[in-house]
């Protein structure tokens, strides 16, 4: 019996591995075409250049998806015996890894342009806050460097290419950093940025392991197709941010040094602001023993450490507030959130984007400053329980005030994962696959802002459901509905 269990489980791993592939190999393919990643798309295709029409790519791409979330969930399912010890988990996660950092990033451009500024600040000493990649280029003779450059050819042509920089001061640095090393050499900075993701990709797996000693979470994590595909193949830089915070929470929880937490809080907060959300709760529960008062003074303290940090990236580029442009401008656009089908659909003023995202704002700002002051004045607190506060303010931010969501942002719910009630454990997984599964409408359709609104109503459709689901199997006390912890 056991060795059957035993064929069973790797059986089990073997397929997912070779969905994985599956996802590699239309990559593989076109580099061997091609040579080079220059003149890449995004193609928006699954497979490329192939003479396959669309909605059957994206038909291939559903049905492999489909496949790995299924492997994905038994895996977790069987967890206990499906790994022997840690370092088989581990070598498994790597392996998986390694074989998404050859998938090319079809549905996406962004790593094109993070090389890009790169390129323009380190190698044209270019200040990218306050110069774009076409404006460099159309200086004067400078359009001949993009014959010997072709990472700075690559973030010409992409869609950002006449916007400032839309991120912190610490992920232009990183950048700055990775670009230098790319010698001008689009495949190798390409290379080089995938190996830094899984590099961190890997650090994070470790991360959760240290905090919580539990296998779930790391393969909650490890093995997400959403995390796989958007943090590895698509090379966002939001994984970046989940090291930071789960670095964050390693020293408030593990080591009790919260001066290094707040250090990475801050430089978690220069590259995607969102994170300045944990600031208060992280402080007011390192400090809960203390009083009101001297809670408020501590807040003072670390309030000014987190300022500190935070500024003196900024430093290296500011020349005045327009250093905060490409931010504006980002969160300027509208995509693939609710006030898509607003825009589309709602024509009376008082149902605005601006008036709806003002409402709620004001509606967050309120809520999220009285649960502060409970939180000083509050004689217990405990962790978990702030943990979920802080998942659920993170929540409401990223659904509800912004208007350019994207998928790969759902990442940010997961370096908290392990705080979260087991119901809502589910949702959040359930969530990230729900967003990939929609985000499929892109593959058939095009990038076009126009698309946002079938893919909100698939993502909006699609949680409701789950919800419903998760409510009835919960009622009905059903087992195989709910995630264990244990």
């Amino acid at each position: 019996m056991e060795n059957k269990q035993n064929q069973i489980n790797i059986f089990i791993k073997i397929g997912f591995i070779i969905a994985s592939l599956f996802f590699a190999i239309p990559s593989i393919i076109y580099l061997l075409q091609k040579g080079t990643v220059l003149q890449f798309g995004p193609y928006f295709q699954f497979l490329y250049e192939l003479p396959v029409s669309r909605m059957s790519q994206t038909f291939l791409y559903l049905v492999i998806l489909s496949i790995l979330s299924i492997l994905y969930f038994v895996i977790i399912k069987r967890r206990k015996n499906m790994f022997k010890n840690n370092k088989q988990m581990f070598i498994f996660i790597i392996l998986v890894s390694i074989i998404f950092t050859f998938v090319l990033p079809f549905a996406s451009s962004d790593i094109f342009y993070y090389l890009g500024i790169g390129r323009l600040d380190s190698t044209y000493h270019q200040n990218p806050y306050y110069t774009t990649i076409k404006e460099f280029v159309d200086q004067g003779e400078n359009i001949k460097y993009l014959q010997t450059d072709s990472v700075l050819a690559q973030g010409y042509i992409n869609d950002w290419s006449d916007t400032t920089v839309v991120y912190g001061a610490v992920w232009t640095l990183i950048c700055k950093i990775i670009a230098t090393f790319s010698f001008g050499d689009i495949n190798v900075g390409l290379f080089l940025f995938k190996l830094v993701n899984v590099i961190m990709h890997i650090t994070n797996c470790i991360l959760i392991y240290k905090i919580t000693n539990k296998k779930i979470f790391v393969l909650l994590y490890g093995l997400n197709p959403l995390i796989l595909i958007e943090g590895i193949a698509e090379v966002h830089n939001d994984i970046f941010v989940v090291l930071f915070i789960l670095t964050v929470m390693y020293f408030l929880v593990k080591r009790k040094n919260l001066k290094v937490a707040v250090i990475f809080l801050a430089l978690a907060t220069a590259i995607k602001y969102f994170a300045i959300i944990l600031l208060p709760f992280m402080v007011l529960y390192y400090f809960r023993q203390e009083k009101p008062m001297q809670r408020f003074v501590r807040c003072i303290q670390y309030g000014g450490l987190f300022l500190i940090v935070f500024v003196i990236p900024y430093l290296l580029y500011i020349q005045d507030l327009q250093v905060f442009n490409g931010l504006l401008t980002q969160q300027g656009r509208i995509a693939k959130s609710f006030y898509v089908i607003i825009t589309q659909y709602f024509q009376d003023p008082a149902i605005s984007i601006h008036t709806v995202k003002n409402f709620l704002l004001d509606i967050f700002v309120i809520i999220y400053y009285f649960t502060c002051i409970i939180l000083l004045n509050k004689k217990t607190i405990c962790l978990h329980h702030e943990m979920k506060k802080a998942n659920y303010f993170i929540m409401a931010f990223l659904f509800l005030l912004i208007t350019n969501f994207q998928i790969w942002y759902i990442m940010w719910l997961f370096p908290l994962l392990m705080w979260q009630k087991a119901e809502d454990i589910k949702l959040i997984v359930q969530i990230s696959l729900i967003a990939e599964f929609a985000n499929s409408v892109f593959l058939t359709y095009g990038e076009g802002w126009q698309n946002g609104t079938p893919f909100a109503f698939l993502m909006v459709t699609g949680v409701l459901i789950m919800v419903l689901y998760n409510t009835r199997t919960k009622k009905g006390g059903r087992h195989c509905g709910k995630i264990s912890i244990s």
